[in-house]
C-alpha cells in the first residue's frame, strides 16, 4: 500500500492508525533518506500503541524505550551501525527475543541480521513537504488503514 503525507500531522496520524492495530510482539522497519519522516511516523506509532512518552530520535542513544499499557516499545536507529560488532554492542539481539514492539529506523543497514519484519515502511521525499510511504507486510493490519 502507498500513502502520501503532506504534513507532520498527517504522518503522525498514519502512525497512530498503524499503532492501534498492533496487539502483540511486532517488528516494524522504517527506511528512507534523512528527514523523510521516519521519527514522525514512530511518534504516531508510539501514541497508537498507548504510550504518552515523548518520542525523540535515538540516533545517538541507538535505542529509546517507551512505556505503554500493554507492551514495551523499543525504538532503534541503526544509522550509525556499520558492523555486526556495532550491532552486538547495542544489545539488539537480546531485544529480538523479547515480548515487545521493535521499531527499527535505517533497518537496511542490518538487514542480514534481522528476522522478517511484520511491517516494512519505505519513505521517499516527493516534494519539499510531500512524502510517499510504501508499506509492505501484515495484510490484516494494512486493511485497517
Amino acid at each position: 500500500m502507498t500513502f502520501i503525507t503532506r504534513t507532520i500531522e498527517e504522518t503522525e496520524k498514519l502512525g497512530r492508525q498503524i499503532g492501534t492495530g498492533i496487539k502483540s510482539r511486532y517488528l516494524v522497519t522504517l527506511d528512507g533518506e534523512l528527514g523523510a519522516g521516519k521519527t514522525c511516523l514512530v511518534r504516531g506509532l508510539v501514541q497508537g500503541l498507548g504510550s504518552k512518552d515523548i518520542v525523540t530520535s535515538p540516533t545517538f542513544a541507538l535505542v529509546n524505550e517507551y512505556a505503554s499499557s500493554h507492551l514495551p516499545i523499543y525504538h532503534f536507529d541503526m544509522y550509525r551501525i556499520h558492523s555486526i560488532y556495532d550491532l552486538e554492542s547495542t544489545g539488539f539481539f537480546d531485544y529480538l527475543g523479547s515480548e515487545a514492539v521493535l521499531l527499527v529506523e535505517w533497518s537496511l543497514r542490518i538487514a542480514n541480521f534481522l528476522p522478517n519484519p511484520q511491517l516494512r515502511i519505505f519513505f521517499k521525499t516527493v516534494e519539499k513537504n510531500e512524502r510517499k510511504l510504501t508499506i509492505e507486510g501484515n495484510i490484516s493490519l494494512m486493511e485497517r488503514l
